[in-house]
């Protein structure tokens, strides 16, 4: 029953603090690309799923909402693959002149294969270009096999583009809409408002935003423990701070609150005098001592247990730091899991930082102790591993946002973009790399809860 209750709590710490953390990190992605005048199609809390509770913004487009695989979130920021379709320009403006349409009409249309338009109306549904016609029974797992227009302006712009859509006149979902740019033109317009359609810059903000607001919560967290909640801290005093139930010191008549005046003979005025009367003396019984209790100096003598201990404890206080210096404790945190996380780098030091650091079993288990110990402990642990994930997002290794920023960094200064299926094969070696890792991690972490 213990064992089952342990697992229950470990499993719904780690849930928590693992999903909260990384949906704050997708939040970064999210506020950047909006920032940027990237269109964000969907931010959830949980991992994609068919069935979910959400609610479409009126202000900007995006689907807001919650997924029942609550393992993380996402934000899907437009054109994050940068795909290359010939047929994608004049799909669009077929789709907007009928309104609604089949991939099979199109692609007898156009002359082009059913699986070119296929793959056109998929990237465009990506961008916010275009909006999926399921019909009733259609399975909404998979792409539907018609799409329609997306409700636009004048100018051609949606909802997605925010407030300078004119939604008082602007058509609806489904309603032919004619483009007077041409179609070209009208693909291009709708690419700039993507990922791909940005300059090196706005996709940098973008892709180290999360990283940025992983950090920042790390440091208010840390900084919440030191300045609002505060720390407990050992006091440098005689004053006993607690008495355990049926020790000697208890035995001898020293409770929580007396000071301890001698020991030994030798006066004491702290608990490192304390603590260097007791290594000092030689004695394994008779200890005499002196103590204050209510106001009144008494004498006896303690007999230590078998392992040398006598049963007390130090005083104890909270401390609330200034947000200076608590601003400053988080900054020396910061820098010490930058550093713990660069040495993962350096080939001498990688197995030593990997045996010492832990899958997502481990966490789970210390984020219920933590949780067990105090709202202090568990702040101070979740803005820890808010760094760490900050962090680690940084390492330059595709499919992390580090991975994703290096290849933007050689295409800016090649100016040659780095073909897709070069990237894809980039990703899965640096996914099979990191399932390598999370094997080994798990398993230390098995071995040590054995």
């Amino acid at each position: 029953m213990d064992a089952a209750v342990g697992f229950l709590s470990a499993l719904f710490w780690g849930l928590l603090t693992l999903s909260v953390l990384v949906f704050i990190h997708e939040g970064g992605h999210f506020l950047a690309a909006r920032a940027c005048g990237v269109r964000v199609t969907e931010f959830f809390l949980g991992l994609p799923c068919s069935k979910n509770i959400h609610r479409v913004s009126k202000r900007i487009g995006t689907k807001f909402g919650v997924t029942p695989i609550l393992l993380g979130g996402y934000a899907a920021v437009s054109g994050m693959e940068d795909a290359q379709t010939p047929c994608a320009a004049a799909v669009l403006s077929a789709v907007h002149r009928h309104g609604t349409a089949s991939t099979a009409q199109l692609a007898a249309e156009l002359g082009e294969s059913e699986e070119d338009v296929q793959e056109a109306c998929a990237m465009l549904v990506g961008w916010g270009s275009l909006a999926c016609a399921y019909e009733p029974d259609e399975d909404r797992r998979y792409y539907p096999a018609s799409f329609a227009s997306v409700p636009r302006d004048a100018a051609g712009r949606t909802l997605f583009d925010g407030r300078r859509f004119d939604r008082e006149h602007a058509t609806a979902e489904g309603e032919p809409w004619e483009p007077t740019m041409g179609e070209r033109a009208f693909l291009e317009q709708e690419r700039a408002a993507t990922y791909a359609g940005k300059g090196f810059w706005s996709r940098a903000l973008i892709l180290v935003a999360g990283i940025l607001v992983n950090v920042v919560c790390g440091m208010l967290l840390i900084m919440s423990v030191y300045s609002v909640i505060g720390v407990t801290v050992a006091v440098d005093t005689n004053v006993i701070g607690a008495v355990a139930e049926g020790s000697p010191a208890q035995e001898a008549g020293i409770a929580a609150g007396d000071a301890i005046t001698s020991v030994d003979g030798e006066a004491c005025g702290s608990w490192t005098d304390i603590l260097a009367a007791l290594d000092a003396t030689e004695r394994t019984e008779d200890i005499p001592v002196t103590f204050v209790h209510d106001g009144e100096e008494r004498a006896s003598s303690i007999t230590p247990a078998e392992d040398g201990t006598i049963g007390i404890e130090v005083s104890r206080e909270t401390v609330r730091l200034n947000p200076v210096d608590s601003a400053r404790v988080s900054v020396a945190y910061v820098a010490q899991t930058a550093s713990g996380v660069a040495q993962l780098l350096v080939p001498s030091r990688t197995m030593e930082v990997l045996d010492n650091s832990t899958s997502v079993v481990g966490i789970s288990a210390m984020a219920a102790e933590a949780a067990s110990a105090g709202p202090s402990t568990y702040l101070a642990f979740a803005g820890l591993i808010s760094l760490s994930l900050g962090f680690m997002n940084l390492l330059p290794i595709p499919p992390l946002d580090g991975g994703k920023l290096l290849i933007e960094a050689i295409q800016a200064v090649s100016r040659r973009r780095v073909p897709m299926r070069v990237q894809t094969a980039i990703s899965y070696v640096g996914v099979a790399l990191f399932g390598l890792l999370f094997i080994y991690m798990l398993r230390a972490d098995i071995l040590r809860l054995l």
